[in-house]
């Protein structure tokens, strides 16, 4: 599996750097008190540290906000997984266990304040790629919809051999490639526009790649890609 960054993608977004966390022959059944107990604390920690109104104003989420607009998105309709994330906290809303990879990728997102996702290996077929969408993309079932739609042309999208996997960049994964308890291989990632820096990215990287090694065990790789670095195999 290559997993790749079109090069149009840096040139539009320059300075962006992605952390992927490559786990192949991971157990992703059961939950984990540990990180439950640490999603807790992050989230107080939010509801101490933020308020609402004023969250789309802190920089890290007016990144994605900036380039969510620069693709055709709605910011305010299609927000970023971070700031999802951020507002459900906000508003009140306990993260749920979903699985072990999932409840950890959470933990690293909030506690990073990064946007973070993954696609089980098992499930896409051929390369992933980051690019633009084309203008006859294939329909594409998400997480939490009833019908499949193409992604329109010209946003980001995650897509492998068959069609999109992950809509406006990191805004809804695609339900063909979600992780769930039987997820053994999968691809993890972690994104990162400036203001966010590369020692940043690769510390959560790190850190990742860390909890699935102690909680989920496998064999666990992190590599990080910029306009440098634009692909690596698996």
């Amino acid at each position: 599996m290559l997993f790749k960054i079109d090069s149009r993608i840096f040139q539009k977004f320059p300075g962006l750097v992605v952390g992927a966390v490559i786990v192949k022959g991971a157990n992703n059944s059961g939950e984990i008190p540990e990180i439950q107990a640490g999603l807790r604390e992050q989230e107080s920690r939010i509801k101490s540290e933020f308020q609402l109104p004023t969250l789309s104003q802190h920089p890290k989420i007016d990144a994605w906000r900036k380039a969510y607009s620069a693709f055709g998105g709605k910011p305010k309709e299609n927000r970023s997984s971070v700031e999802n994330l951020y507002r459900m906290v906000l508003q009140g809303v306990q993260l749920r266990h979903i699985s072990k990879l999932v409840d950890i990728y959470n933990f690293i997102s909030l506690k990073h304040m990064l946007p973070a996702g993954g696609e089980d290996l098992d499930k896409a077929k051929g390369d992933i790629l980051l690019t633009f969408a084309g203008a006859n993309e294939a329909p594409v079932l998400l997480l939490g919809e009833k019908e499949p739609r193409p992604p329109h042309e010209g946003e980001v999208i995650y897509m492998d051999g068959i069609s999109t996997i992950c809509r406006r960049w990191n805004w809804r994964e695609a339900d063909r490639t979600k992780l769930t308890e039987e997820t053994k291989n999968c691809i993890l990632v972690i994104e990162g526009l400036p203001p966010i820096t590369k020692e940043e990215i690769e510390n959560a990287t790190r850190e990742l790649s860390e909890l699935v090694q102690k909680f989920c065990g496998g064999n666990i790789a992190y590599l990080l890609l910029d306009e440098n670095k634009q692909e690596i195999e698996s």
